[in-house]
């Protein structure tokens, strides 16, 4: 009952906040789906439609074939399994959760390794830290060197490492949930059913999933701009909750309004959490089409659990912030 009544009271708040400032929310509107159709469109929507493609056609272990050494004996993980991770590390926020989710449904991966997959394979592409975050990086004031590429790949990507551990002992994996097939077991009889592949459902499955994306991203920016608007004393504070919401606006007003080291630190925190925005999506795309029985059933075998999702990414924010002061410390001692 409380928690009904908080939604509704949030949901009128939020059409108050849109009658009494309309020219607010134009504005953060306008400003979500020139993101989304300038920048995350292009970006994502021609990797997601190739990568179910790759799927599709069963040529996904062709690709991930050179690279399971590492994924196998390092990270414990089947052939599947890598490519869910693969897809996450170059395809950004939320291919790696999609994959992981579409792939469990399907029975391709056990609910451990899917549950493993979910902590360490949603992340921002490289092309969205060597495009976006570097400019942005480039703007601070105050450093007293620039910030270098492999910084910002490291700090970001090498704590998947720690949390790939951390996340094999949390779940229990064992190497039978990773062997190079999938378990018989795990397979549903329609699975096992030879089908066709479709191009047209799986191009329109990618165009669907882009409209829940841009549909958030909206939303998250609207809520950014009148967060903006707020009479913060200190623009840290600002800077933070903007960075904790929208990771483009968070970072944008973290480069022009904070100096130094800390700006970074800032910057590269909310990159790796993904913001708030970046967990609705995530939430939206890893369980499939919502049905009553997710809602009311939590322990569903093939559902993934958001807030297991939401624990993770901060800690991956927490390695992500150390591996950045690491590289600063040891940039001065050399």
């Amino acid at each position: 009952m409380k928690k009904s009544l908080v939604s509704r009271l949030l949901a009128i708040l939020s059409l108050a906040l849109l009658l009494w400032k309309p020219d607010l929310a134009f504005v953060g509107a306008k400003n979500g789906l020139l993101l989304w159709g300038l920048v995350v469109l292009p970006t994502l929507l021609p990797f997601m439609i190739c990568s179910q493609v790759i799927v599709g056609i069963q040529a996904a272990p062709l690709l991930v074939g050179p690279l399971m050494p590492f994924f196998r004996w390092v990270l414990g993980l089947s052939k599947e399994g890598g490519y869910v991770l693969l897809s996450g590390l170059l395809c950004g926020y939320p291919m790696g959760a999609k994959t992981c989710g579409e792939f469990l449904r399907q029975g391709k991966i056990s609910k451990q390794e899917a549950d493993y997959l979910l902590a360490i394979s949603n992340h921002p592409s490289p092309m969205f830290l060597l495009g976006y975050v570097m400019s942005q990086l480039k703007l601070i004031e105050g450093l007293a060197h620039p910030v270098s590429v492999w910084q910002v790949l490291a700090s970001l990507y090498l704590p998947v490492l720690p949390l790939a551990a951390l996340a094999r002992k949390v779940y229990k994996l064992q190497p039978e949930e990773t062997a190079f097939s999938p378990r018989p077991s795990l397979h549903s009889s329609k699975t096992l059913l030879p089908h066709s592949f479709s191009f047209d459902k799986a191009m329109m499955s990618c165009v669907e999933t882009m409209v829940k994306i841009g549909g958030y991203i909206m939303l998250f920016s609207i809520l950014a701009v009148y967060i903006a608007r707020l009479p913060f004393k200190n623009p840290l504070i600002r800077c933070s909750f903007l960075g904790a919401i929208e990771i483009t606006t968070g970072i944008q007003a973290v480069a022009s309004s904070v100096k130094g080291g800390l700006a970074v630190l800032l910057i590269l925190a909310s990159s790796s959490f993904g913001g708030c925005s970046g967990i609705f999506q995530t939430r939206s795309v890893m369980n499939g089409p919502w049905s009553p029985e997710k809602e009311s059933n939590s322990g569903v075998l093939n559902c993934l659990s958001i807030r297991h999702y939401v624990l993770w990414k901060l800690l991956h924010t927490f390695f992500t912030c150390l591996c950045f002061i690491l590289s600063e410390w040891t940039a001065l001692l050399l």
